[in-house]
């Protein structure tokens, strides 16, 4: 017989690990969350190890110019390799991954060249292009999306949100603000973490 309680959706969005634009996480046991607009978050799985990881991407690509610290944090890209290294460093292999992905909405129509597609897009070319099977996926469309991962599964679970216009200029002001915070010049003396 099984001893672990049956959480409800609230329950485990209550003490779910709450992953932000530009953020990641890898995990065990604690639920993995996050609120999806344009961005796409890829929750990928070891169901050897009983091991999964999220992660949430702004834009699909670093931009060719621009402040390199930003287009890093923010791209797809940088994410997925993140997310997966981390994972083989906790003891996955990357031929046992498995991929959940979801986003990639419009929610504001003129926001951002339609940058919910391409997110999609690159999302999905990525996970090939490794050879990370992709078993389920919801991108597109008019909604946000509230995700919950559990890792220990792998199962993903995704609520689409109708979206009105003020909750989809707050989730796009979000989005502006954290892009916006990451561009801002480091001050004098702090340290800059390099990435090999």
């Amino acid at each position: 017989m099984n001893d672990i309680p049956i959480l409800s959706g609230k329950e485990l969005e209550r003490i779910a690990l709450t992953i932000h634009p530009g953020g990641w996480a890898i995990e065990r046991e604690r639920p993995l969350a996050t609120l999806l607009g344009s961005c796409v978050a890829v929750c990928l799985f070891d169901p050897r190890l009983k091991i999964g990881g999220m992660n949430h991407f702004l834009l699909p690509k670093g931009a060719q110019a621009g402040n390199a610290d930003h287009d890093v944090i923010l791209n797809g890209d940088f994410s997925m390799e993140v997310l997966v290294n981390g994972l083989l460093n906790k003891g996955a292999q990357k031929s046992r991954l498995v991929a959940k992905a979801f986003g990639g909405g419009t929610i504001v129509s003129s926001i951002r060249m339609a940058i919910g597609e391409r997110n999609a897009e690159f999302a999905q070319e990525w996970l090939k292009r490794e050879g990370i099977p992709l078993l389920a996926s919801d991108f597109s469309g008019p909604w946000s999306r509230k995700i919950v991962f559990l890792p220990s599964t792998g199962d993903a679970f995704c609520r689409r949100m109708s979206t009105s216009l003020p909750d989809a200029a707050a989730m796009a002001k979000e989005e502006q603000d954290y892009e916006r915070a990451l561009s801002q010049p480091k001050p004098a003396g702090e340290k800059r973490i390099e990435l090999f």
